[in-house]
């Protein structure tokens, strides 16, 4: 897999990443695309080492407090599971918190984490992957401030400006923020918004070509329902449109739904998102 790290950003690896991984190679490909494994390789021991070492009381009681609202309807995350899968997700987010004290924990992060180890059945693979995307693919997205997250979003806001504008002028006339009707896209990678094939193919290319990829997901979703949200006659109606867009056969055929999010919404370069990134920024930090 080093091979694939190597050359993760080839057009033929982007193109059979694209087509979905298979899922009985769908952890190892993770792990080499986005440079986990090569970190787990440089770092032997070091996920015991954080597991053994001084305890933070208020992280361990922030962590404790999600676990049971963290897949309640999966088995496998329940009490009396065997193995309980509840041991291995408090044990890669107390790691975690550990070894990223700038973040800590934060709300979101246990369904990501959830889901890496639903997928690697390994504790210290998902701590890895759960390390690059936090402290690589998604910065500041689950730090205190969530400035990264927020800037996001803002981003959003500005692609729909530009690309649907009349979606934009919807959302600027009843007032509705786009925090309140996507951050759990954002935060939650769309885990529990989307069905799950759908949510492992997104991240599939997540892994591989960066946080681009939520923006394609993102316009792809309101873009297809344009119409059917500008239907909404107020504050209340918007968020309701926005989250029955998440749902129905569009999203359900993955297939389909992941060669649409790489043509509906049209080129969105990475230079272009850095830009916009900057823009948001700037204007999130003057607001205070």
């Amino acid at each position: 897999m080093d091979t694939c790290y190597r050359h993760r950003r080839s057009g033929n690896l982007k193109r059979y990443i694209r087509k979905g991984i298979p899922l009985e190679h769908r952890a190892r490909v993770w792990m080499g695309v986005s440079g986990a494994q090569a970190q787990m390789d440089r770092n032997p021991g070091y996920y015991q080492r954080l597991l053994e070492g001084e305890r933070d009381s208020r992280l361990e009681e922030a962590i404790r407090t999600d676990m049971n609202r963290t897949f309640p309807d999966n088995v496998r995350f329940r009490k009396g599971a065997d193995p309980c899968l509840q041991r291995t997700l408090y044990n890669v987010l107390l790691a975690y918190g550990h070894h990223n004290r700038d973040v800590g924990y934060c709300q979101g992060m246990n369904f990501v984490a959830g889901y890496l180890i639903l997928m690697t059945e390994s504790e210290e693979e998902s701590f890895w992957l759960l390390d690059t995307l936090v402290g690589s693919i998604l910065p500041d997205y689950y730090s205190p401030s969530m400035l990264g997250l927020k800037t996001d979003q803002e981003v959003l806001g500005e692609l729909v400006r530009t690309r649907l504008p009349a979606v934009a002028a919807l959302m600027d006339r009843h007032g509705v923020p786009w925090t309140l009707v996507v951050s759990r896209w954002f935060l939650c990678l769309f885990v529990d918004v989307l069905p799950v094939e759908t949510v492992l193919r997104i991240w599939d290319c997540l892994f591989s070509e960066g946080s681009k990829v939520i923006f394609r997901v993102a316009l792809t979703l309101i873009k297809r329902h344009q119409s059917f949200i500008l239907e909404a006659s107020s504050f209340t109606d918007i968020c309701e449109k926005f989250r029955e867009i998440t749902k129905g056969s569009f999203v359900t055929e993955c297939h389909t739904f992941m060669q649409k999010i790489f043509s509906e919404p049209g080129s969105l370069s990475a230079a272009r998102i850095a830009r916009l990134r900057e823009h948001c920024r700037a204007r999130l930090l003057a607001r205070g």
